[in-house]
């Protein structure tokens, strides 16, 4: 490590905190898919990162500032517990203690970001203690006396985005009231009544009707493509977003129907087809779910066939596709993975889920512009790097642009070349120019 990127600790700050919700039970649905995926990758899946401080805060500030999210929602204030027999539980505290950090650099000369941007690479690379370490890390870089940038990390057992989001907007408003949602418990005691079961029995009707008829790899057989095994290809067209944002217009569609379409046309075109691909869902379209800090985030399945079909029948299915998978994406794990031994069982194999589809974007899409969308053709942008294997096949990741479409596809290239994977985001962006 390089003399500018050392931070050295200088203090800890005792923050005490109490707050409702105390008590033991089961991990919520959410929560088990999180900690499947955190078992798999052998990661904490930390959010957050580095904020500069502009506007004088000071140490207290921030101490103030991590009361407050300690205090208000159960999930912080939760600690995993490990039975012998392999089960996995949280208990929630009403109180306790946890520590705001306070480092400097180990030079006065040292420059403050590179401080905080090592104290946060450190923290995301080592795994939390699930059963004794509270769910958020909180820093601070103080640099000549000033604070200057504020280090936030917190295990992905604890929220998702949406959850963030939520502590963001409490955060920032004056008098926020007090926090109803349901907590990570009173969820999970919720989805054992029998509505919920009921709301699960459903959606594995959903699934065992595509699990019996989908392919069993859409992808097929691994092949030696002479590729980088494990390829991440950063795509950004105008184009794409010019042509998506009149085709919503003129078929009073949303336009991630339309990139929908459109993705599922290029895999078609390089004989991938159909577009069976696990979507990540928010689930907090639904009333109950829209103010819980703990993960929401389930898998639904979406299956969108556009072989023979026009442009507006496309988004037609895609609209359909798209909503029956987050419809049916509220379910109790144990049951979908009963599900897929049974089916598997039937067919001979189980199906290979191994395409994700992750539409991170949650902005209103603007007006359509006036460009021309062919004259954009000309500004797509392309950028490919060796990426990680993290088990998927291909996963497509949708962020967030206002003058683009800006994806992230991870393929690997045993099951579509990287020719193949550039040829599918062309003919994703020819679908909607030409349409």
């Amino acid at each position: 490590m390089s003399r500018q990127e050392r931070a050295v600790l200088v203090d800890r700050v005792v923050v005490p905190f109490e707050g409702r919700g105390a008590g033991a039970g089961p991990l919520a649905w959410g929560q088990q898919q999180v900690w499947e995926a955190m078992v798999d990758i052998g990661s904490s899946l930390p959010m957050g990162g580095v904020v500069a401080v502009t506007d004088g805060r000071t140490v207290e500030d921030f101490v103030r500032e991590l009361r407050f999210h300690m205090c208000r929602y159960p999930s912080m204030r939760t600690l995993l517990r490990f039975g012998g027999d392999g089960t996995v539980t949280q208990e929630i505290f009403g109180e306790g203690e946890t520590a705001l950090e306070i480092h400097e650099g180990e030079d006065p000369g040292e420059d403050p970001a590179a401080v905080a941007e090592a104290l946060a690479a450190r923290w995301r690379e080592r795994e939390f203690d699930y059963d004794s370490e509270w769910p958020l890390r909180m820093g601070v870089v103080r640099h000549r006396g000033a604070v200057t940038h504020v280090v936030a990390l917190m295990c992905h057992i604890a929220a998702d985005l949406g959850g963030v989001e939520v502590m963001m907007r409490d955060l920032a408003a004056a008098d926020p009231g007090p926090h109803t949602a349901p907590s990570p418990l009173d969820l999970a005691l919720a989805q054992r009544e029998p509505g919920m079961r009921r709301h699960t029995a459903a959606a594995m009707r959903y699934w065992e009707h595509h699990l019996r008829t989908v392919p069993l790899s859409v992808l097929g057989d691994a092949a030696d493509t002479g590729d980088p095994t494990f390829c991440r290809l950063h795509w950004r067209s105008p184009a794409l977003h010019l042509a998506s944002a009149r085709l919503a217009a003129r078929a009073g569609a949303d336009p991630a129907w339309v990139l929908l379409a459109a993705l599922a046309t290029g895999l078609h075109r390089v004989g991938r087809s159909p577009f069976v691909a696990l979507g990540i869902i928010g689930n907090r379209f639904r009333p109950s779910l829209r103010e819980v800090v703990s993960p929401l985030t389930q898998d639904g399945l979406c299956v969108l066939d556009v072989a023979g079909a026009s442009a507006e029948q496309a988004i037609a299915r895609a609209r359909s596709a798209s909503m029956s998978a987050s419809k049916y994406a509220y379910y109790d794990p144990a049951d979908r993975a009963a599900l897929e031994e049974r089916v598997g069982r039937d067919r001979g194999a189980r199906v290979d889920l191994r395409v994700l589809y992750n539409d991170r974007r949650t902005s209103a899409a603007p007006p359509p512009g006036a460009e021309d969308p062919r004259a954009a053709l000309a500004r797509t942008e392309l950028r490919e790097e060796p990426a990680a294997f993290l088990g998927p096949k291909l996963m497509f990741h949708v962020e967030e642009s206002p003058d683009a479409v800006s994806l992230i596809m991870e393929v690997d290239t045993r099951y579509l070349s990287l020719p193949d994977a550039r040829r599918l985001l062309k003919e994703a962006e020819r679908f909607a120019v030409e349409a």
